[in-house]
Parts: structure tokens; C-alpha cells; sequence
């Protein structure tokens, strides 16, 4: 269960090093931040109640939270491998990729059908997260399907 202490508030991407992303890219980007802030859980292990503002970023190969709590307390980091991501994070944009092409054709079967499978892609990559950050910070699945898309975006470099 949830308490209003147990969510993000505030986020931001380290996209010091990023390129210009596709239309379709940058709303997906909008959607996660929007949908993310709207309602979370995220729960860091160890560190003072939040709510709390959190920095996502890839440095020197690994994903890092930067996190800060509301409260005067030292922010938290905690980081993970990226290559338990690569696989994922290559069939999603390669599934994407192919739904965008099926949304411009207007096959509305082949746009289902692919959607069924990017949205599999999609929960396999929170799940990762979730198992990841075990014993780290705690998410729900919504929480970490929004985080897994924020991850993809920060992978476009």
C-alpha cells in the first residue's frame, strides 16, 4: 500500500549526453514523466521518508537514482548494471520502431498485434527493474514500467 511519503514528486533526466529523438521518441518520454508524477510508488530502502525528487541517469555503463527527500537528509544513490537492459531495451525500440510503422499503414491487426508484444517487452523490462532494485527501492508495476521507458529514453544517445 502507498503512503504519500513512498512517491516521487519531482524527476529529472541526466540527458547531458543526449541527441536529437524522434517525435514519437520525446512523446513517449512526455507521457512516462506525466503518467510517472500522476501516481507512483517508490519506496528507497533505508532512506528518510520522502516524498522525493529523483535525478535518472546512465554514467560510466550503469544506471543511477539520485534521490533526495523532501527532509533536511543526505540524498541517496543507487545504481545498477545496464547490461541486464541491453537485450530489452533493443527489442523495444525494435518493436517499436515497428509499431510506428504499422500506426502510419493503419493495419489495425498488425498495429494490435504488435502492440501485444511491445507491451510484453514492456512489463519483461519492469520486471527486471523491480528485481533489480530489490532490497533497494521498492516500485510497483506501474512505477517501474514508467522508469523502464525513461531508461529506453536515456539509451538514445
Amino acid at each position: 500500500m502507498m503512503t504519500p511519503s513512498e512517491r516521487i514528486i519531482a524527476i529529472e533526466l541526466d540527458e547531458a549526453h543526449v541527441i536529437r529523438r524522434a517525435p514519437e521518441i520525446e512523446h513517449e518520454r512526455e507521457i512516462a514523466l506525466r503518467d510517472l508524477l500522476t501516481a507512483n510508488r517508490f519506496a528507497p530502502d533505508g532512506l528518510a521518508s520522502g516524498p522525493y525528487r529523483v535525478r535518472l541517469g546512465i554514467h560510466e555503463n550503469r544506471l543511477y537514482f539520485h534521490i533526495a527527500a523532501d527532509v533536511l537528509t543526505e540524498p541517496a544513490q543507487v545504481m545498477l548494471p545496464l547490461s541486464p537492459f541491453r537485450r530489452i531495451v533493443r527489442d523495444y525500440f525494435l518493436i517499436c520502431e515497428s509499431y510506428f510503422q504499422a500506426v502510419s499503414s493503419a493495419d489495425k491487426h498488425r498495429l494490435e498485434a504488435i502492440d501485444m508484444g511491445r507491451r510484453g517487452i514492456h512489463n519483461e523490462g519492469a520486471d527486471l527493474l523491480i528485481s533489480l532494485l530489490d532490497g533497494k527501492i521498492g516500485l510497483d508495476l506501474d512505477t517501474a514500467r514508467r522508469l523502464f521507458t525513461l531508461i529506453c529514453v536515456l539509451h538514445i544517445r
